[in-house]
């Protein structure tokens, strides 16, 4: 675990607004018809213009500047020419790396018109998200974060990945602690001052077994249900959650209303 100081937050939050602009950018071009290469494009011009580095490109040597996951993909999909249609979803992960310090950030896209049973699992799979990171606070644990998610998710009949997990974010992408999506109060390392987390739920709408493909990074359901991914970027700031990533560009873009946000802000760090 690696505590940062209010200047390291602020240049974590350049990066992760970096790909929060690139989500909010892309958001205009998830639709019918397109491919997640044309996306993936997009995404790594638009990272360079303002002065980024796509962070995943050559990361553990994947390929590409985003994971793109529809449907029952889970994460860490490889961009193809593969046409998106009415009614899927697409997770998007993005990644940027800019003054010697990482950013990154997920959301799950409704590709035109979807069915009011994905729009709840959406509605839900994002929820949970900010249900975990209101847990971020002084006096909690990396256990609660991930006990008040599941709860929530399997109240609503969906259940947790468990195969992959949120962590610690800083100078490198992945750094300690691991955050699951899952756990006990009480449990595992007491959040301090200062520590900076990647919260995102991967959550499934049927049962919570994945397969792991050949290409080494393709991950599915195993019963095919949809999957969702929403990630945020957050820092224990004064004691409480300060978010360092938003989904207010890609809500303009959408025309979405929200003030989901507004309790995770703090003035000394926006």
């Amino acid at each position: 675990m690696i505590i940062k100081t209010k200047e390291e937050i602020l240049l974590i939050k350049k990066s992760a607004f970096l790909a929060s602009k690139t989500l909010g950018m892309l958001a205009k071009e998830v639709k019918p018809g397109v491919n997640t290469l044309y996306l993936d494009h997009l995404a790594e011009n638009f990272i360079r213009d303002n002065g980024g580095i796509p962070a995943f490109l050559g990361l553990y040597n994947f390929p590409n500047t985003l994971c793109v996951s529809p449907n029952y993909q889970v994460v860490h999909g490889i961009p193809n020419k593969k046409y998106l249609s009415e009614g899927d979803i697409l997770s998007i992960d993005c990644g940027v790396y800019m003054n010697k310090f990482y950013g990154e950030h997920a959301y799950t896209f409704e590709v035109g018109e979807v069915s009011n049973k994905i729009k709840k699992f959406l509605y839900c799979s994002k929820k949970s998200l900010y249900i975990g990171l209101s847990k971020c606070k002084i006096g909690n644990y990396i256990g609660d974060i991930g006990y008040y998610i599941q709860s929530y998710i399997e109240k609503n009949g969906y259940s947790i990945v468990k195969d992959f997990v949120g962590h610690g974010l800083g100078k490198k992408m992945h750094e300690d602690p691991k955050v699951p999506n899952f756990g006990k109060k009480g449990k595992g390392l007491k959040l301090q001052e200062g520590l900076v987390l990647s919260i995102e739920p991967m959550i499934n709408q049927g049962k919570p077994d994945v397969i792991f493909h050949n290409d080494g990074w393709t991950i599915t359901t195993f019963d095919k249900s949809l999957s969702s991914h929403y990630e945020h970027n957050v820092a224990i700031v004064d004691g409480s959650p300060c978010l360092l990533s938003t989904f207010s560009y890609i809500y303009k873009e959408l025309n979405i209303k929200s003030s989901e946000e507004k309790p995770f802000k703090n003035k000394n760090i926006y």
